[in-house]
């Protein structure tokens, strides 16, 4: 089965990131997508996320609501922080020893894919899928990557900026389910 595992923040989840697993789905042939949030990432640590664990995974279920190759995993939030990707890869593996792991990604992880844990085991384990919005960026040796072309203006910042002072998100940036899941929250 060929699983790609899609890690990040997810605070909160926009339609960007529906995007990019869905042209991921389509341009690799992919089995599933799973989105995997974020306990708390090795390079954001510290960092206050705007939403609580539950409230992460109950956005991501409503916005990948209707997608069949799409699932929410709590495994990160099972493992002890910092979020190491090797051990999402490792614990995986462990489960399902027969998929074949893909790794979705921007252009700007690509770049510090260098300074995570365990860089060559997750090279020898990973096919990395970059999305990214202008020119691919330059492959690196020795690593499996698929670079995907895509634009969506949304940013999570952006969208937190938006709830906190509670000026309207723009059109398309977030599905209406997750909104008003996330304008509910005190």
């Amino acid at each position: 089965m060929k699983t790609c595992l899609f890690g990040g923040s997810f605070d909160p989840i926009h339609l960007g990131h529906v995007q990019m697993a869905t042209d991921a789905h389509r341009a690799c042939g992919l089995d599933a997508v799973v989105f995997l949030p974020a306990a708390e990432s090795p390079f954001k640590q510290g960092q206050h996320l705007m939403f609580s664990n539950e409230q992460r995974l109950d956005m991501l279920r409503l916005a990948t609501r209707g997608l069949p190759w799409a699932s929410v995993s709590e495994l990160d939030l099972q493992l002890p922080p910092p979020s190491w990707s090797w051990r999402i890869v490792e614990a995986w593996k462990n489960t399902h020893p027969q998929d074949e792991l893909f790794w979705l990604l921007g252009t700007d992880q690509w770049d510090e894919l260098h300074r995570w844990g365990r860089y060559d085991y997750l090279v020898q384990q990973l096919t990395f899928i970059v999305y990214h919005r202008d020119h691919a960026p330059a492959p690196r040796d020795g690593v499996r990557a698929v670079f995907l072309q895509g634009q969506h203006p949304a940013s999570s910042s952006e969208i937190r900026r938006h709830l906190a002072d509670g000026s309207p998100i723009p059109h398309g940036w977030m599905s209406p389910d997750c909104e008003q899941y996330a304008r509910r929250i005190p």
